[in-house]
């Protein structure tokens, strides 16, 4: 049966996933948990198949938010990248560092995550990332990590890498425009923040 996207909009999260997944649906109590965007255990209730389609549609999300950030300004647009953030690390259960390189215009060339840590932390070299800056010929960065805790807040060890990176990069005329921190189901922007 066929549906217009407004009528879609109206419906529960129950009946959408239903939609989605068929009867793997049942048990589900939160749709971040089900994509993978928040820790638990939701996806125990679910099929293989199931959890399988949900990832896959998270995944197609994330690759439609990077086309939307590459065709205009990054700047204009925050919340799609703290969007593609939040479905690229959210929920992850261990800390990775990712960088969206920019061109002069402030478009997305491409983004990476360069460094995996574990539960509590990562090592970030940003002779590594002056290296990726040049090789893409970037023109400003945005940095991005998550906090597997949940918590979004920045630390003051984000706070002084934010700043050694910033230095780093400055030497090669490359602008630090944000670093995004990405906790539970919420992100936080140093920049927004008045901390870049």
């Amino acid at each position: 049966m066929d549906i217009e996207f407004t009528e879609l909009r109206r419906l529960p999260d129950r009946e959408l996933l239903h939609r989605v997944v068929g009867d793997g649906a049942l048990g589900i109590t939160s749709l971040a948990r089900a994509f993978g965007l928040q820790l638990g255990d939701d996806t125990g209730y679910m099929s293989g198949s199931g959890h399988q389609l949900l990832l896959c549609a998270r995944e197609l999300m994330s690759r439609a938010l990077a086309e939307s950030i590459q065709c205009r300004p990054t700047l204009g647009q925050p919340r799609a990248v703290q969007d593609f953030l939040r479905l690229k690390i959210g929920g992850l259960p261990y800390e990775c560092f990712w960088v969206l390189f920019m061109d002069s215009q402030v478009r997305l060339i491409r983004a990476e995550e360069l460094f995996r840590g574990t539960l509590t932390q990562t090592s970030v070299y940003p002779r590594e990332i002056v290296k990726r800056a040049l090789h893409f010929n970037a023109a400003s960065v945005i940095l991005a990590h998550n906090h597997p805790s949940g918590i979004s807040q920045p630390s003051r060890a984000d706070e002084a890498l934010t700043n050694a990176i910033k230095a780093c990069l400055s030497l090669v005329d490359v602008r630090v425009l944000d670093h995004i921190i990405v906790g539970e189901g919420e992100s936080a922007s140093m920049a927004a923040m008045g901390l870049m």
